[in-house]
Formats: structure tokens, C-alpha cells, sequence
């Protein structure tokens, strides 16, 4: 009897601590609804009202049409889903993107987990999408996301002043940017590490 082989993970790109994979709707539809919709995770984010199963099934579904983001699965290097991360609004005339992640398992929070994801999807953006500028945005109150996108090499290039309503007050929205150049140093240290 023919032993059966091991489905192999789907891998696009890989990290010291993480795997960027392509989105699932069979294994990660459940996982994703439950973290939009929970207080504790979405209160990081710019959405705010619950979303349906309905919903994000059909987000899922038009995933494939979206031809100015691209959003990965972020799986820990042992193959379990821990949250997504995505380049968003690619121009590519002007070769600038917007990063986003939510990282949905808190376990992993504070972990370097979120570094390790950004670190190989600017290694991504920068030399295979070839694009020049990366930009990013934070709720001032989320200073894990804050610290993770500075020790990526990110500059703070302005401040929304109270932008998100969020724990019954406004909130000011910071802004960050890396050209290529900024960001080199930060990759080779990154890729000198353990």
C-alpha cells in the first residue's frame, strides 16, 4: 500500500518566524470573521461595523478582481493561520502602496511576529513589485504597530489629528512612509539576524 504524502503548506514567501501565503476561503473564512468582529482586534482597524459571514465570503470571493491589493495569509513558520497583511492601493505609475495587516491571534501579539510579516512583504514590495514608497498608517493608541513599523525603518511623515473614534474619545492617525533606500539598511540587519 502506497503510503499517502503530506500535503505540502503553500508557501509565497517566508520568514524567520512567518509563512505569507495566499488567502484560503475553505480554511480561513471562519478565522477572519471571528477577528473583524472582535472588539479587541478591530478597535486597531479603520472598519468599525460587524461583518457577516455573508460579508467576508463575498470579500473572499472578489479577492481574485482586486488588481491594486494583494493580501496574504500570515501563518506562524508551523503552519497555523495567526492573521493577514496586504499591500493595498498599488499605483503603479507612481509605484507607491499602502501596507495593512491585522494580526487576529493575540497570542502572538507583541512577539515580532508583525515585524517579521512586514519585513518579507517590503521585500516584496520593493523588489519584485518594484515599487519606490511604502506608506502606512497607525491609531496613535496602538503603539505595538507603531514599534514595529519604526524597527522596520518607516518615518513618521505627519499626524491626522483625531482621526478614529475609538475608548470614548478621538484619536490622532499617524502616518508613515519608506522609500527602498531607507528601508535596504533595515533589510540586511533583518536578514543578518536570527
Amino acid at each position: 500500500m502506497k503510503e499517502e504524502k503530506k500535503k505540502q503548506p503553500v508557501i509565497f514567501l517566508k520568514g524567520k518566524k512567518v509563512i505569507l501565503r495566499p488567502l484560503r476561503k475553505e480554511t480561513d473564512l471562519e478565522q477572519t470573521t471571528r477577528w473583524i468582529n472582535d472588539p479587541e482586534v478591530n478597535v486597531f482597524l479603520s472598519m468599525f461595523l460587524p461583518i457577516t459571514h455573508q460579508e467576508e465570503s463575498e470579500f473572499f470571493d472578489n479577492l481574485p478582481k482586486r488588481k491594486e491589493d494583494i493580501i496574504f495569509a500570515i501563518d506562524t513558520r508551523d503552519g497555523e493561520f495567526i492573521g493577514l497583511m496586504g499591500i493595498h492601493r498599488i499605483n503603479w505609475k507612481d509605484r507607491t502602496a499602502i501596507t495593512g495587516a491585522v494580526l487576529g491571534e493575540k497570542k502572538y501579539w507583541g512577539k515580532g511576529y508583525g515585524t517579521d510579516a512586514k519585513m518579507i512583504l517590503l521585500d516584496y514590495a520593493f523588489n519584485t513589485l518594484n515599487l519606490r514608497k511604502i506608506c502606512s498608517s497607525v491609531i496613535a493608541f496602538n503603539k505595538r504597530s507603531l514599534q514595529y513599523n519604526l524597527h522596520c525603518g518607516y518615518k513618521v511623515e505627519g499626524v491626522r489629528r483625531k482621526q478614529f473614534f475609538r475608548k470614548g474619545k478621538y484619536w490622532d492617525e499617524i502616518e508613515l512612509g519608506i522609500f527602498k533606500n531607507e528601508w535596504l539598511p533595515y533589510w540586511k540587519k533583518y536578514q543578518k539576524s536570527k
